[in-house]
């Protein structure tokens, strides 16, 4: 690692429950209770999954991804307050919380729309001084927007996003870098970034249980199991990331995935789920004031099998029954494969803003 990688100081600044805390503030008489952001749940018969969950919601073990009509059935009997996903609201909320955040950063990027890197080396000289600052940042977000965060701070990425993720709510937790082996190595495996539930079983499985257990494997063994990501988590167990901290002006794409809790064959559900996270997605475009030309589909399989298909279309559109329909028939396909799917996601880019819909007769 390099003195200048060596010399960083990154934060990770994570909004809690940011669409069930963005309702709370538009709507105080929810606060305090267990609230369900997503889909309609038709008495236990909707479509869709589960956007976020407020923390009181998820003592009932209602978690982000789950599907709606689960949720419903965890929560009868318990007054749950079920609302749509409004990124109108949350897209708003986002904007003024980015530029708080980015005005505290040397280098500033956002992670999705309740998350950012900020790189404030310049700002602070020293990892002692980087708590002020993460403390004036949760006052500021408190105040102005009455939004509580969780902040990490790391000497690279990896490190200050498990560290953001280490106490929640609220947390703050700062990790220097002697210390990174220390904090990093009792952790679970499935702490570090972009490990979920079912990669940490299928290590465990191998007898690799915490991050300390992940550090000391061969990292070639990784990368015949897991491809690539098997590399990116044995560096990332061992605290190294030299990943920058980027901004960018403009999204890419906008997509949404889930990871089922049972790899399932049971395709009415599959087919269910993705139309739930087109809604989602379809929102996101519409209320950020975008058009797409190209819709991905993904899918990955019990055996981390993971499959991509896009189309690009001949039109520009923000239409949800195009989005929807392409995602349909890009799934379609992989219906006469025997194999239980792990995880489904639908993603839009070739983004371009302010265009008007276009349709065939255009």
């Amino acid at each position: 690692m390099s003195c200048s990688m060596k010399k960083r100081i990154i934060m990770h600044v994570d909004l809690n429950a940011f669409f069930a805390s963005a309702e709370e503030r538009a709507h105080p008489e929810y606060r305090g209770k267990p609230l369900v952001v997503g889909a309609d749940p038709k008495h236990g018969s909707g479509r869709g999954v589960v956007s976020t969950a407020s923390y009181e919601a998820r003592r009932y073990g209602i978690r982000s991804g789950m599907p709606i009509s689960k949720a419903w059935k965890l929560c009868e009997n318990k007054s749950c307050i079920f609302v749509p996903v409004n990124f109108r609201l949350y897209t708003e909320v986002s904007e003024r919380v980015m530029k708080i955040l980015k005005a505290h950063a040397d280098k500033f990027e956002q992670l999705g729309i309740d998350e950012a890197f900020l790189d404030i080396t310049a700002k602070v000289g020293s990892f002692e001084a980087s708590s002020e600052i993460a403390k004036s940042i949760k006052k500021e977000l408190l105040e102005k927007e009455g939004l509580t965060c969780s902040i990490g701070v790391g000497p690279n990425k990896a490190v200050a996003k498990i560290a953001s993720d280490f106490k929640k709510p609220d947390g703050l937790t700062i990790v220097r870098p002697d210390e990174v082996e220390k904090f990093l190595a009792p952790l679970p495996v499935d702490a570090l970034w972009g490990e979920g539930k079912k990669t940490a079983k299928v290590l465990d499985e191998m007898g690799i249980k915490t991050v300390g257990d992940l550090a000391h494997t061969d990292p070639s063994m990784l990368a015949s199991r897991f491809g690539k990501s098997g590399l990116w988590f044995y560096n990332a167990s061992r605290g190294i990331d030299s990943s920058d901290v980027i901004e960018e002006r403009e999204p890419k794409s906008f997509g949404r995935e889930t990871t089922f809790e049972k790899d399932t064959v049971d395709w009415p559900m599959v087919f269910s789920v993705l139309s739930g996270l087109s809604e989602e997605v379809h929102s996101e475009v519409r209320d950020s004031k975008y058009t797409f030309r190209t819709v991905e589909i993904k899918m990955r399989f019990e055996d981390f099998e993971t499959h991509t298909h896009s189309k690009t279309l001949k039109f520009r559109t923000d239409s949800f029954d195009i989005l929807s329909n392409t995602a349909r028939a890009l799934l379609e396909p992989f219906l006469y494969s025997d194999k239980k799917i792990r995880l489904i996601g639908v993603r839009v880019s070739n983004l371009t803003r302010g265009e008007k819909q276009k349709t065939l007769f255009d």
